[in-house]
This record gives structure tokens, sequence and C-alpha cells, in this order.
């Protein structure tokens, strides 16, 4: 193995860690704040036409206020589906209809609930965080292979693993910073 093959283990080591951290950031954003996002009806999902389908395949989401969520059902006949869709995923929204939109106000969220948010944020962190301890240990695991059956030397084989604890590193570190922000918008420090 040559200095091409471990720029590109490193490569593959970075991409599945950014994998990872996009995962994150898409779970984190369907965690309530307390300002509307369409993300946060992400995990939504209606049974229409015999099948369960995602929200945003039945219904246009818009924000037009910041503690509210407008769905437009594509199909009118949907609309008694959607809100049952909505009230069961468990993510505390009442919605209203008019017979044409569905309105879904965003209730305040008080402290216990902020703090309830809070910790789910600090476990999909972690999730993340362990995601990418893993990639580590697989690619630690290769290296190491790689020397015993001497395919690299020593010195090639303590450059990868310092490769890798870097990109490991610097992966954790946004995954903080992740989990950080979200701690500041629901918590306000």
């Amino acid at each position: 193995m040559d200095f091409n093959d471990l720029t590109s283990m490193s490569a593959s080591v970075k991409a599945r860690m950014d994998t990872a951290i996009d995962h994150v950031r898409h779970e984190m954003a369907g965690v309530r704040t307390g300002r509307a996002s369409v993300s946060l009806l992400d995990g939504v999902h209606v049974v229409a036409y015999g099948t369960k389908m995602p929200l945003n395949q039945v219904a246009t989401l818009s924000v037009p206020e910041p503690a509210m969520i407008v769905a437009q059902p594509f199909d009118p006949s949907l609309i008694g589906a959607i809100e049952r869709g909505i009230q069961g995923a468990g993510l505390g929204l009442n919605p209203s209809n008019d017979g044409t939109i569905i309105r879904i106000p965003l209730p305040p969220l008080n402290d216990d609930r902020r703090k309830e948010l809070s910790r789910h944020a600090h476990k999909l962190a972690e999730d993340g965080r362990n995601a990418i301890r893993l990639v580590r240990r697989e690619a630690n695991e290769r290296l190491k292979k790689l020397l015993k059956d001497s395919e690299v030397s020593e010195d090639d084989e303590r450059r990868g693993l310092d490769q890798v604890q870097k990109i490991t590193d610097e992966h954790v570190g946004i995954i903080d910073s992740l989990q950080k922000k979200k701690d500041q918008d629901l918590l306000g420090h």
C-alpha cells in the first residue's frame, strides 16, 4: 500500500463521517425550537391510497408565520388522513382544517418541553458521535490488518492512524457545535 492508497482510505473515511454528520444535521432540524419549520414534519406519514406516504408527498408545506405551518393537500380528499397523520406523529401538534388547507399552529414551548427536546438533541448528537467512532474503529482495524499482512510499514500505519484520528476529531467537533447550537436555540444559553 502506498501514499495514494492511504489518501484514498482517508477520503473514504471522511466521506462516511460526512454522511453521519448529514444524518445528525437532518435529524436535529426536526427537533422543534419554537420556530416553525417544515422539517419538523419530515417524520410524519399519511395513509393515502392504501399505503403510508411521507406528508411532503401528499401536500405542499409552507410557513406563513413564525408559529404556523400550513399543509395544502394535492388531493382535497386526503385532508382527514393528513390531520390524523400529524396528530398520530407524537409531535404534540393539533392541526385544524377549513376544508381546503390544514393549519398547524405550534404551541409555545414550556421549560420542561425545552429540556426534553434538548435531551433528545443530545441523544441524536451522541448517536452521530458513535457512528463516527465506528468508522474510525473500522479504519483503524483495516490499517492494523494491513500492517500485520506486511502491506504497509509501521510508519505508514502510524501516519494512517494519525490521519484517521484527525478526521475523527474534526467530525466530532462539528457534531458538538451542532448540538451546542441546538441547545442555544432551545434553552437560550
